[in-house]
């Protein structure tokens, strides 16, 4: 009797406990931030930070449910302050803008030089077979934007590394110190070349770069006296990179910075510093129960270095960057 009195003094006890009080807690706040943009679907992530905000340029897809084929007939520019809050504006460029393209809002870039913005991007071709890559320019960063060129910056007839008709897509532009500007851009071959000072003009030969298992979404940075060359490596397509001590190589290949990104086949990231912290910028599949390959939507996450200069493996997460 005496030790089922105390087993039942002992339940008793514990069954009187209150649990501790979690409000305020971190898993109270906690947000799942990841996808950033939730009312619309966002693909090939571009980036640039200007006069204190981030621009974010993405490619819109637009395929029915039923439909698993990209559909792509505009792109989509967001700021924000703090990575986190994030404001649409008013669609800054469609294909329809280039007068020489047939459609397809494929991936692109935006930098800015002199105080005008440059917007580089993969269309289709309404001429020359293939994809083909266009300027537009404005004078702000959400647009609008228009064609700078006139015609086609670079087309399929101009490269020859391979027999697909979209090869010439992805463009990825970096301004050096000394001011000169390069152009980047390839599926199955990376491709480069220098740009005039106007910005919409090659300066000089197309030149390749041999990466292992490259297949397409190159996107040059620079952190300290480092180059970094990151690209869709295989497919389904992971993040890999390269590093090198100049923008023209020799480029070291480093590995797989980013992994299979989550319920898509295609991965497109952009890189930037934005006060003080590192960002990964890239897409998923991330809005269910329709989000897949032809319905993806951006995400972001921290990006780290190690003390040698290379790139920690990114960390996706549901949570994403937190206020």
């Amino acid at each position: 009797m005496k030790n089922l009195f105390l087993v039942i003094m002992g339940l008793l006890l514990v069954f009187s406990c209150k649990a501790p009080k979690v409000s305020g807690s971190r898993a109270e706040n906690l947000k799942f931030n990841n996808p950033i943009i939730t009312d619309t679907y966002t693909a090939d992530a571009a980036a640039i930070v200007y006069k204190d905000k981030v621009y974010l340029y993405a490619g819109h897809d637009e395929a029915p449910n039923d439909v698993n084929a990209y559909r792509m007939y505009e792109w989509l520019v967001y700021s924000s302050s703090n990575m986190v809050d994030w404001e649409a504006h008013p669609v800054p460029l469609k294909p329809t803008d280039f007068k020489w393209a047939s459609g397809e809002a494929w991936a692109s870039q935006v930098i800015e030089k002199n105080g005008k913005f440059y917007w580089f991007v993969t269309v289709e071709h309404g001429s020359i077979h293939g994809k083909a890559i266009g300027v537009a320019v404005s004078d702000s960063p959400t647009g609008p934007f228009k064609d700078a060129l006139g015609k086609a910056l670079i087309t399929n007839d101009m490269t020859n590394q391979t027999k697909i008709s979209w090869d010439d897509i992805d463009p990825t532009v970096w301004i050096d110190d000394d001011g000169q500007a390069y152009l980047f851009w390839g599926n199955t071959v990376c491709k480069y070349a220098k740009l005039k000072d106007n910005m919409i003009e090659l300066d000089g030969p197309i030149k390749t770069i041999d990466l292992p298992n490259f297949t397409e979404a190159p996107y040059i940075h620079k952190k300290g006296d480092w180059y970094y060359l990151s690209y869709a490596y295989q497919f389904p397509e992971k993040i890999a990179y390269a590093m090198s001590k100049s923008i023209t190589g020799p480029w070291e290949f480093k590995g797989i910075l980013n992994e299979l990104a989550g319920n898509s086949n295609t991965n497109h990231q952009a890189i930037i510093e934005f006060k003080g912290n590192d960002y990964f910028i890239y897409h998923t599949g991330g809005i269910q129960p329709n989000g897949g390959s032809f319905r993806r939507s951006v995400c972001v996450d921290r990006l780290y270095y190690n003390e040698d200069g290379t790139m920690k493996r990114v960390v996706m997460t549901s949570e994403g960057i937190q206020k």
